[in-house]
């Protein structure tokens, strides 16, 4: 009740984050009960809402598979990999998701929400903005992990 502030919408952008949001993020993070979340703005409710989550076993191809062709997503990837020490590590990536085929409307709402969003996300360790599959590729996040 006392932070019921944080799901408010946002001045400039009209979004507030759902509580399941911030929940599913929080299940990824600590319990790593999943590999992604994708997120998506419902404009009739006005805030950031869950829309699929990918299990510990799926793959960074299924994740990139889910984000649509034509539309803006907010996304987290749990990132596990190697170091050269050959130590196991883990680092979550948040991925705002703006392909250059989406509505301008689009773009605009989930650019003026994202950093309200992202600042509800306490722990993630890298951001990357992609218009293009290329600029989230698998080798693009091993680079900025290592």
């Amino acid at each position: 009740m006392a932070f019921r502030w944080l799901s408010r919408p946002n001045a400039s952008s009209g979004m507030g984050v759902a509580d399941h949001s911030q929940n599913t993020f929080m299940d990824l993070k600590l319990k790593k009960v999943y590999r992604y979340v994708i997120f998506k703005i419902d404009e009739n409710k006005r805030e950031v809402v869950v829309e699929k989550t990918g299990g510990p076993a799926e793959s960074y191809d299924d994740f990139a598979a889910s984000l649509p062709e034509n539309d803006c997503r907010y996304a987290v990837y749990d990132f596990d990999f190697v170091t050269s020490e050959n130590c196991q590590k883990s680092k979550i990536f948040f991925i705002a998701w703006s392909p250059s085929t989406s509505r301008i409307r689009s773009k605009m709402l989930y650019a003026t929400s994202k950093d309200r969003f992202r600042r509800e996300l306490d722990g993630v360790h890298y951001e990357i903005q992609a218009t293009d599959p290329t600029e989230m590729d698998l080798e693009v996040i091993r680079d900025r992990a290592n």
